[in-house]
């Protein structure tokens, strides 16, 4: 490989640690969404009924609490507010800023359902935290993109380039199938979504691959030849227009790492979730996912 750029390694470093420090929990719960078991498209909540009939409330508890993060969640729970008080729900929003208050908010019971998270992410907070949460339905996925810095096409690639990739293992591995998908690299073979680094067998241009949080990849774009970057923050850092290639819809990904509808336990059927479930999981919400989002966010149902 090139020499590696330490003035670049070292700058983000530092940057890694100051948004780390302000974002606390947030970067601390990106951190164990870790070797988890790719989760079949088969799971139940991948087999929703599409634009099934909303349910009314059959007695005066006619508020449904729905627990989400800013983006792209409360957008869609917002769009979703006119149909569910058509059929008689009144929808309250809570907005958190973290990944651990919205499941200790639901099971504690002060929030009907929450929407924020994929399966990975769901089965080690239940298992680490003793809470006992079900997903009741899958409904976008952010891809990973790569975009533009320093070199503007793929082709124009040249030996030595520095592509900076998320560092947790959820994205770093996601970030390297997608490099391995535009012919960059070569992975061993079974690395699949637990792949890192070390795992790259074949390296042709000689790239040097830039670890740093995730959060940070958008941010030295100018300065390295690629990013791969989550289509969240993609989004916040208005670099859409560099994207150049991103990960399918379809592939083990985005199965894996759906963000879902989620529920305590027992309470699957109940007609606050068979609601909130109808209501998204419909054509107009998918079109109004798909449009608003450019492919940054992509509805899974």
């Amino acid at each position: 490989m090139k020499r590696k750029n330490y003035k670049l390694q070292a700058a983000a470093i530092i940057t890694g640690t100051v948004l780390a420090i302000s974002t606390g929990i947030a970067a601390w719960a990106a951190e164990t969404e870790t070797e988890a078991a790719p989760v079949p498209s088969s799971e139940p909540w991948f087999q929703v009924e599409v634009n099934a009939e909303i349910p009314s409330p059959e007695d005066d508890d006619d508020t449904i609490v729905f627990g989400v993060v800013p983006t792209p969640h409360g957008e869609v729970a917002e769009a979703i507010k006119e149909k569910l008080s058509d059929a008689g729900w009144k929808l309250d929003i809570v907005t958190y800023e973290d990944y651990v208050q919205p499941n200790n908010a639901l099971e504690a019971g002060d929030l009907d359902a929450n929407y924020f998270q994929h399966y990975p992410y769901l089965e080690d907070f239940n298992e680490n935290n003793g809470t006992d949460l079900e997903a009741v339905a899958a409904v976008h996925f952010e891809p990973l993109g790569i975009y533009a810095g320093k070199t503007e096409s793929l082709e124009d690639l040249s030996d030595g380039a520095v592509i900076a990739v998320p560092n947790d293992t959820t994205n770093e591995a996601r970030a390297l199938q997608l490099l391995q998908a535009n012919g960059l690299i070569t992975l061993e073979e079974g690395s699949g979504l637990q792949a890192t680094v070390i795992n790259i067998e074949e390296n042709p241009h000689d790239i040097e691959i830039l670890e740093m949080e995730a959060a940070q990849t958008p941010r030295v774009i100018d300065e390295v030849d690629f990013a791969v970057v989550n289509g969240n923050y993609a989004i916040d850092a208005g670099i859409r227009d560099r994207l150049i290639a991103m990960e399918d819809a379809k592939s083990e990904a985005a199965q894996t790492y759906a963000n879902l509808i989620v529920v305590r336990t027992g309470e699957e059927d109940s007609l606050k979730a068979k609601a909130l479930t109808a209501a998204i999981i419909s054509d107009d919400i998918r079109t109004f996912i798909n449009e608003t989002y450019d492919g940054a966010v992509v509805a899974v149902f």
